[in-house]
C-alpha cells in the first residue's frame, strides 16, 4: 500500500492543477445538485420490532384522523389567585382560548378541559391538549405563531398560561456557531504547531471542502435515499474533525521529509506513502465504527452513521490527493520562515535539542510501571460515576426553569400529579368486527388495579369498533424508574387479558416509546461493541503485524470510554460543575449516548493509535530496538497527535455552548473522551505498556504472519525500493536499545 500511495502522492504533486481543479469542480457540481434537489424528507423516528412502534402503526391505520404521530401541545391554564376556572367568568375565557387554539392552522383537534376531565380538583388549573395533523418538523411558522397568539391573548385576561409538548419546541440543529468556534480554535492550534500560515491553512481548507462535499451530497441524495436534514449533523461534526486531523498527519510528515533534505516531490510521495497509509487505516476504523450503528436497527441512527461514514471516506480521499497537490503549490513554504533558509538536512541534526515528545517518551521508558498505574487508577477513579448511569431521553422536566415548557411541566405535576406529563396509551385491537370498546373496558379495569397507576381514562373506539384506545396516567413522572416498572407491569398484565378478551393489547405513548428506545439500545450495545472492536482489531493486526498492540489499543479505548461516561454522569446526572458547563437541570443520560460514544470515539481514538504507533512500527522495522522505536514515534508524532487531539476537542467543545441539552451532552462527552484517550491512554498508557512488553509487543505467530496479507503500512517495502535503510541485525537493535534508554 505504501508504494501505491507514494506513487499517488507524487502524481498528485506533479498534476496539482488538475487535482485541485477536480475537487473544485466536484464541490461545485455537488453543491449545484444539492440546491436543485427536492427538499429533504422530515425525520420519521421509528423503532421497528418494538411494541410501541407496532401500536403507533396500528393507530395510523385504525385512527387516521387522530394523527397518532402528529405534534401535540399542552396548554396549561391557572386562574388568578382567589378565582377558580369552574366559575362562569374564567370558564368563558378558557372556552374562548380553546376556540382560538382550534382555529389555528394544521390543528386536528383540541380537547376541551371541561369535557376531558382536565380540570384540577381544586378548580385552579386546567389543561387543553392540542393535536396537529403533522409532526413537529412539518409544523409551519403560522401554526406556531397562532399557538403563541392564542396563549398571549389568554394571559391578558389574568391567567397564567404555559405551553409544553413537541409543537412548541423550537427546532435546534447542530451547526453554525459551534463549527465556527471549532474552526477558529483549530486555526490557532495549527498556526502554533506549524509556525506557518500556509501549512496551517491546508488542513482547514481541505476539511472544509470535504465537509461541504459530504453535506451537499447528503442534501442532493436526501429525497432519493430518504435522508433527512438531521443526518448531516454527525457528518459535519465528524467530517470536520477527522478532515483536519488526516491532513495534519500528512503535512507534518511532509515537513519532516523536507527537513531531512528530500526534494519536495519526493517528500510529498513519501509523506503520502507513510502517513497516508496510516490515514487510510485510521479512516477505515472510523468508517467501520460509524457503519456499525446499523446493528442497532433504529433507522435514523443507521442513516446518521452511514452519512458520517461517507463524509469520512471523502476526508480520506482529499487527504491523499488534494494535500499533495497543495504541497506542490507551497513547496518549502510549509516550513517556518526561519527554517526555509537553513541548509537541507540540517533541521533534524542528531545534536538538535530533544523535543517535548522525545523527553516524555524517555521519561516513560525509565518509569513505565508508575506511569501505567497512575494513568489506569486515575481513569478508573473518573469512571466510578458510570456505575450509577441512568439512561433515558430528555423531557420537559429537565428543561431550564425559566422556559415555558418547564413551567407547564411543573404546573401539571403540582395540580394533577407527575404522571400527567407522560401518560401511556393503550390500544386494544380485536380480531372481530365489533367488541373493541367492551374489551378495552375490561382491560382498563384490570390496569386500574395496578400499583403505580393514578388514573385510567374512558376508552374510545373507532367506527367499526374493532380497535379502541385509552390513556393510563402513572403516579410518577416519565423519567422516573418507577414509571418503567409500571409499564412493564401493565404489559405483563395485558398479555393474559389479550387471550381472555380475544384482542391484542399494546402499550405505547411517548413514555413507553422512550422505555422501548432505551431497551433497544441496551440490547444492541454488546453486539455492537463486539462487532466494532472485533473488526477494528483485525484491521489493526494488519497495520501493526502484532497481536498485543491491537489488544492494548482496544483495552485502552474501553478505559477511556468508561472514564468519559463517568464524567458525563457526574456533570449531567449528578450536577457536578453544572453551572460551568451550562446544565440547567441534571437528569438521566440520553439513551443513545453510550452506543453513540462507543462508535464515534472508537474510530477517532484509533486515529491517534494508528498514527503514533505506525511511526514506532516503522522505526522498529527499519532497525530500531523496541524502546528506541517508542522514542522515535513520540519524537515525530507526539506533537502532531497532541495538536490533532486539541483540534478535535475544540471542535466538539464548541457544541457545549449550544442550548439543546442533547447536543450539549454529545459535545461534552466526545470532547472529554478524546481528552482522556489522546493525553492519558495514547500518551501515557501506550508507551508504558510498550516499554514493559519490549520486543514482545511486535510478536505475531508465524502461522498468522503467513495468513495475514502484508499491507506494508509502515513503508518497509517502499524504503527498501528507495534504498533508504540497510537490513538491521539483532546486535544493531540491542545497541540502539541501550543507547535509547540511556537517552
Amino acid at each position: 500500500m505504501a508504494t501505491f500511495l507514494y506513487k499517488l502522492g507524487r502524481l498528485a504533486f506533479r498534476r496539482r492543477r488538475y487535482v485541485a481543479l477536480m475537487w473544485v469542480v466536484l464541490l461545485a457540481g455537488v453543491g449545484f445538485s444539492a440546491s436543485a434537489a427536492p427538499a429533504p424528507p422530515e425525520d420519521s423516528f421509528s423503532m421497528p420490532g418494538t411494541e410501541s412502534q407496532k401500536a403507533f402503526d396500528l393507530l395510523d391505520e385504525k385512527f387516521p384522523a387522530a394523527s397518532a404521530e402528529g405534534a401535540t401541545a399542552r396548554v396549561v391554564i391557572r386562574a388568578p389567585e382567589g378565582e377558580k376556572l369552574t366559575q362562569a367568568g374564567p370558564k368563558g375565557d378558557v372556552e374562548k382560548l380553546v376556540k382560538n387554539l382550534g382555529a389555528g392552522p394544521q390543528v386536528s383537534e383540541v380537547a376541551d378541559p371541561y369535557k376531558a376531565d382536565a380540570v384540577s380538583k381544586d378548580g385552579t388549573t386546567a389543561y387543553a391538549s392540542v393535536t396537529y395533523k403533522v409532526n413537529a418538523q412539518e409544523l409551519t411558522d403560522k401554526a406556531r405563531d397562532a399557538l403563541t397568539k392564542a396563549t398571549d391573548d389568554a394571559r391578558k385576561t389574568g391567567f397564567t398560561v404555559e405551553t409544553g409538548g413537541d409543537a412548541v419546541m423550537a427546532e435546534q440543529e447542530m451547526g453554525g456557531s459551534a463549527e465556527l468556534i471549532g474552526i477558529a480554535v483549530s486555526a490557532v492550534v495549527l498556526i502554533i504547531t506549524f509556525g506557518s500560515m500556509i501549512a496551517a491553512g491546508m488542513p482547514l481548507l481541505t476539511a472544509i471542502i470535504g465537509v461541504s462535499i459530504g453535506v451537499s451530497g447528503i442534501a442532493a441524495l436526501g429525497s432519493l435515499l430518504d435522508l433527512s436534514a438531521t443526518t448531516k449533523t454527525l457528518a459535519s461534526m465528524i467530517g470536520l474533525a477527522v478532515g483536519i486531523d488526516y491532513a495534519l498527519f500528512i503535512v507534518s510528515r511532509y515537513r519532516a521529509e523536507i527537513a531531512d533534505g528530500r526534494e519536495p516531490e519526493d517528500a510529498a510521495g513519501r509523506a503520502t506513502g507513510t502517513a497516508g497509509s496510516a490515514v487510510v487505516f485510521a479512516g477505515l476504523t472510523v468508517i467501520v465504527a460509524l457503519s456499525g450503528l446499523a446493528i442497532v436497527n433504529i433507522p435514523i441512527l443507521t442513516k446518521m452513521g452511514l452519512a458520517a461514514a461517507g463524509t469520512v471516506a471523502i476526508a480520506v480521499l482529499i487527504a491523499l490527493t488534494m494535500i499533495p497537490a497543495l504541497l506542490g503549490f507551497a513547496g518549502k513554504k510549509v516550513l517556518r520562515r526561519k527554517d526555509r533558509k537553513k541548509p537541507a538536512g540540517t533541521l533534524n541534526a542528531p545534536n538538535a535539542k530533544p523535543n517535548l515528545g522525545t523527553r516524555w517518551a524517555r521519561f516513560v521508558l525509565r518509569r513505565p510501571l508508575p506511569v501505567l498505574l497512575f494513568a489506569v487508577v486515575g481513569l478508573g477513579a473518573v469512571a466510578i460515576p458510570a456505575t450509577s448511569l441512568e439512561l433515558g431521553l430528555p423531557d420537559e422536566g429537565t428543561s431550564a426553569p425559566d422556559t415555558t415548557q418547564r413551567k407547564a411541566y411543573d404546573m401539571l405535576s403540582e395540580s394533577f400529579g407527575a404522571g400527567f406529563n407522560g401518560p401511556l396509551m393503550v390500544t386494544v385491537d380485536t380480531d372481530k368486527d365489533k367488541g373493541a370498546a367492551a374489551a378495552a373496558d375490561t382491560v382498563g379495569k384490570e390496569i386500574a388495579k395496578i400499583d403505580g397507576v393514578a388514573a385510567v381514562a374512558p376508552a374510545h373506539a373507532n367506527k367499526p369498533d374493532d380497535t379502541a384506545i385509552f390513556n393510563v396516567v402513572p403516579k410518577t413522572g416519565p423519567s422516573d424508574h418507577k414509571t418503567e416498572g409500571v409499564v412493564k407491569e401493565i404489559r405483563s398484565t395485558v398479555d393474559g387479558l389479550g387471550d381472555k378478551t380475544g384482542s391484542e393489547v399494546l402499550v405505547t405513548g411517548a413514555t413507553a416509546m422512550t422505555i422501548d428506545f432505551s431497551q433497544t439500545l441496551d440490547d444492541a450495545l454488546l453486539p455492537y461493541l463486539g462487532l466494532v472492536v472485533g473488526l477494528a482489531f483485525l484491521l489493526l493486526m494488519l497495520v501493526f503485524r502484532s497481536v498485543l498492540v491491537p489488544l492494548k489499543a482496544a483495552l485502552g479505548f474501553l478505559l477511556s470510554v468508561a472514564a468519559a461516561l463517568g464524567a458525563v454522569v457526574a456533570v449531567f446526572q449528578w450536577g457536578w460543575l453544572a453551572d460551568i458547563v451550562g446544565v440547567d437541570q441534571p437528569g438521566p443520560i440520553m439513551s443513545m449516548m453510550p452506543i453513540f460514544m462507543i462508535g464515534v470515539v472508537f474510530g477517532l481514538a484509533m486515529d491517534y493509535e494508528v498514527f503514533l504507533v505506525t511511526r514506532m512500527r516503522e522505526a522498529y522495522v527499519h532497525g530500531a530496538r523496541a524502546g528506541e522505536a517508542v522514542v522515535t514515534g513520540f519524537t515525530h508524532g507526539g506533537r502532531v497527535v497532541a495538536a490533532a487531539a486539541v483540534i478535535m476537542i475544540s471542535v466538539f467543545s464548541g457544541f457545549i455552548m449550544e442550548n439543546d441539552d442533547m447536543i450539549k451532552m454529545m459535545g461534552f462527552g466526545l470532547a472529554i473522551a478524546v481528552l482522556f484517550d489522546a493525553f492519558v491512554v495514547r500518551m501515557a498508557i501506550v508507551p508504558a505498556v510498550l516499554a514493559l512488553l519490549g520486543k514482545s509487543a511486535w510478536w505475531l505467530p508465524k502461522w498468522l504472519n503467513w495468513l495475514l496479507p502484508n499491507v506494508d503500512v509502515e513503508g518497509e517495502k517502499l524504503h527498501k525500493q528507495l534504498g533508504d535503510f540497510p537490513v538491521p541485525t539483532e546486535a544493531d537493535r540491542d545497541d540502539r536499545e541501550l543507547e535509547s534508554v540511556r537517552g
